[in-house]
């Protein structure tokens, strides 16, 4: 094989530094594009999400005061942090303003990333306690409940992405990436692998407490062999070992017409609002998997747009020899950029209930309904 000629060599390096030349405004066009997109969807997408739950009473409940500070924080990092992201592009990948600025940046973009983790872990922890143990949970997952969990989560956060302002694991501005953010050196001298060693923890402490949830759910739906036992009838109120208790249930919340059930004597029959609810276990059981659904999908799209950006960080950390292809880091760098402005798409298309309030209470587009009935058959 005939090796190259200095010529030829000299000849395909120029050419590649032109191509790159010629590429160069394209790429700046593309990030400009994109990063202007995702902060006008991430602060118009998470503020009308926030003015819904906010307007709309029947969503001040425990899940949607969660996702309300979920918003808060996007919008957050969507106004604040991105813009100084889009000036630095603009400006040739370089940081006018001073160091000072660039810490408080990176902190502010660190805390809303762990900020999100730690919400969307308590998130699915109440998640299971809505579906395994719903009595618990609409008893005690108040208002105040959910506000000394959110002070928690926020504290938590400020605690985790503080300590680099004081030069622990450094914020510094890294020009691959075009922001101010921890600079990923070799374990050895840098101290940001714990941090994303604990971030690492938290997603994987969350996707178990869904996996949880999801066999509690499935362990509860397993078919079993019928068995018809006859059911005694007197008077059709229907007791004994065959009867399914619909009967008995009906009569106690003061639907039940005729002669009190043999089985239910000396107890008294509700005839008030608060006892008919009492009934509407299964509706209330399909809407909190719905809500579980809605979180799981926020869940993963988190994870699936921050996973890229956690591979190239422990690719830094870890890796000796080759470094992070630039064109793999700026993707991973904007996929995680994306992810404050995909939550309102996920809640509207996911959830039935916040597309029905949402087309209420802010577009006004109600419609005529059918009353709903008094109670659901079990």
């Amino acid at each position: 094989m005939i090796p190259p000629s200095p010529s030829m060599a000299n000849y395909s390096h120029a050419a590649d530094h032109s191509f790159l030349q010629s590429l160069s405004p394209l790429a700046t066009f593309l990030k400009l594009t994109s990063l202007g997109f995702i902060i006008g969807v991430g602060v118009v997408g998470n503020l009308l999400i926030s003015i819904l739950l906010v307007k709309d009473k029947s969503l001040h409940r425990a899940p949607y005061y969660f996702l309300l500070d979920l918003c808060a924080s996007d919008i957050l990092r969507s106004a604040v942090c991105f813009p100084f992201v889009f000036t630095s592009v603009k400006n040739g990948s370089a940081w006018t303003y001073g160091t000072l600025t660039c810490k408080v940046i990176a902190f502010l973009g660190v805390l809303s990333c762990f900020h999100t983790a730690f919400m969307l872990f308590c998130v699915s922890v109440t998640r299971y306690l809505a579906i395994a143990h719903h009595r618990f949970y609409t008893k005690r997952l108040t208002f105040w409940t959910c506000l000394a969990v959110i002070c928690m989560v926020w504290t938590l956060s400020v605690a985790m992405a503080f300590p680099p302002v004081l030069d622990v694991g450094t914020y510094s501005f890294i020009r691959e990436e075009d922001q101010c953010t921890f600079q990923h050196r070799s374990f050895r001298a840098n101290d940001s692998l714990g941090f994303m060693l604990l971030l690492a923890l938290i997603l994987l402490a969350t996707q178990l407490v869904y996996l949880k949830l999801i066999f509690f759910v499935h362990d509860r739906r397993k078919m079993k062999p019928v068995q018809f036992v006859p059911a005694v009838s007197q008077n059709w109120t229907f007791h004994g070992p065959g009867a399914s208790g619909q009967a008995a249930a009906n009569w106690l919340a003061g639907f039940g017409r005729g002669p009190t059930p043999p089985t239910l004597l000396g107890i008294r029959q509700n005839t008030n609002a608060a006892g008919r609810r009492r009934l509407l276990v299964l509706d209330e059981f399909k809407t909190e998997k719905r809500i579980s659904r809605m979180f799981y999908a926020v869940t993963f799209f988190f994870l699936a747009l921050w996973g890229p950006y956690l591979v190239a960080c422990y690719w830094r950390v870890f890796a000796r020899g080759p470094v992070v292809p630039a064109g793999y880091l700026t993707a991973a760098v904007w996929m995680s950029f994306a992810q404050a402005g995909v939550n309102p798409f996920i809640c509207i298309f996911s959830n039935r209930e916040l597309r029905r309030c949402f087309s209420t209470t802010l577009l006004y587009c109600r419609k005529s309904r059918l009353p709903r009935e008094p109670y659901c058959v079990i």
